[in-house]
C-alpha cells in the first residue's frame, strides 16, 4: 500500500474524465467503505499511538509518522460506531485535507478502484439527516458507501476553525441582487458557504452534484437568459456524485454560452497536483475548503472588480 500515490501526471489524467478511484476500506463488519486516493497520502499498520488528557473521545491518539505528529482518528467510532478493539492488527490512511494532515484508523485496507462518478450516487432517500453517507456505489456486486468526511472532520475539529468574521464584508447596493451559485454534495458544506456567503449580503442557491448544476444552468440557457445575469459566479466542489466539479468545470468552459461565468473550485482535496487540473479544466480561482473569510473575500472582490460595488467595512 506505500505506493498508493500515483504521479501528478497520471492523477490529471482523471481531471475532466469524470472518474474517480477510491481506496476500499472496511471498519467493522463486512460493509466495504471508500475514500478518494486524492486525499490519501500512505496507508500503513497502525502505529503505536501515544494518548492525549481531555482528547476527543473519537480520536485514539496521536503518532509520530514522518510528518510529524498526527492525529488518529477512530473512523467507525466517529460515525456512531462501537471503538476499533485491535488496534495493533488495524490501519491507519493518512490523508491530507483542508490545508491539515491526519490520520483515520481502520479494521482493514481492500484494494484501490477506478470508477465513473456517473456510477457513483446520492445516499438513498430515507438515511435520514444524521447519516455520515456522502454517495453510494457498486464494486463487484457490493455496495460501497462513501462517507462525508467533511462532516466527520467538522465535528472533531474545533467550532473556531469554522466561525465566519461577519463584521468583515457587507455588499451594499439597494437595487441589485447578486446571487452564487453553490454545487456541493456536502450538508454540512453547504451550510457553512450559505451562511458564510449570505452574511456578506450576497443570495444562493444550492445544488447537491455538478450534474444537478448543468442542468439547472442548461435550463436557464434554453429560457433565453444569460448565466451571468443570473449569477455572479459559481463556487464547485470536486467530488461530487453524477458529475465531479473537474467536468462540470470543462462542460461549462466549452460551452460558448456558458463560458463567461466565473467558477471557483472550492474542496477539501490539497496538494501539488491542484494547480495542474484547475489550469487543465480551466477554472478561474481556487480555494481550500473550511477558510469562510477567505471565500467571504473572494465573492466580495468579485463582485467589486466585476460590477464597480465596492464593499465596505462594517462598522456594526
Amino acid at each position: 500500500m506505500a505506493g498508493v500515490l500515483d504521479s501528478v501526471d497520471q492523477k490529471t489524467q482523471l481531471v475532466g474524465q469524470n472518474r474517480l478511484e477510491l481506496l476500499l476500506f472496511k471498519l467493522k463488519g463486512n460493509q466495504i467503505f471508500g475514500i478518494n486516493v486524492f486525499k490519501v497520502k500512505e496507508v500503513l499498520q497502525c502505529p503505536k499511538l501515544t494518548m492525549m488528557p481531555k482528547r476527543n473521545p473519537v480520536v485514539s491518539g496521536i503518532a509520530h509518522i514522518r510528518e510529524g505528529t498526527i492525529p488518529i482518528i477512530d473512523l467507525n467510532h466517529a460515525i456512531g460506531g462501537d471503538p476499533i478493539a485491535d488496534i495493533t492488527s488495524s490501519f491507519v490512511i493518512i490523508t491530507e485535507y483542508n490545508r491539515v494532515i491526519l490520520g483515520f484508523l481502520v479494521s482493514s485496507v481492500e484494494r484501490i478502484v477506478n470508477l465513473n462518478w456517473s456510477e457513483v450516487q446520492a445516499p438513498p432517500c430515507g438515511t435520514g439527516k444524521d447519516n455520515y453517507l456522502t454517495a453510494v456505489t457498486e464494486f463487484d456486486g457490493k455496495i460501497v458507501e462513501i462517507l462525508d468526511v467533511e462532516k466527520v472532520f467538522f465535528q472533531v475539529s474545533s467550532d473556531s476553525e469554522m466561525q465566519v468574521d461577519e463584521s468583515e464584508y457587507q455588499v451594499v447596493k439597494e437595487d441589485v441582487v447578486f446571487k452564487v451559485l453553490v454545487a456541493d454534495d456536502s450538508s454540512v458544506a453547504r451550510k457553512q458557504m450559505q451562511k458564510c456567503i449570505e452574511n456578506v449580503g450576497v443570495e444562493t442557491v444550492m445544488m447537491k452534484n455538478g450534474k444537478e448544476t448543468l442542468d439547472h444552468l442548461k435550463q436557464i440557457n434554453e429560457e433565453g437568459k444569460k448565466i451571468t445575469e443570473e449569477y455572479i459566479m459559481l463556487i464547485s466542489d470536486i467530488e461530487m456524485p453524477e458529475m465531479d466539479g473537474y467536468t462540470l468545470t470543462a462542460e461549462l468552459k466549452s460551452d460558448p454560452n456558458m463560458n463567461d461565468l466565473h467558477i471557483v473550485l472550492h474542496t477539501s482535496l490539497s496538494g501539488c497536483f491542484n494547480e495542474a487540473m484547475i489550469k487543465k479544466v480551466g477554472a478561474d480561482d481556487f480555494l481550500g475548503k473550511f477558510q469562510p473569510n477567505l471565500l467571504a473575500e473572494i465573492v466580495v472582490k468579485y463582485i467589486e472588480k466585476k460590477t464597480g460595488v465596492t464593499p465596505i467595512q462594517d462598522s456594526v
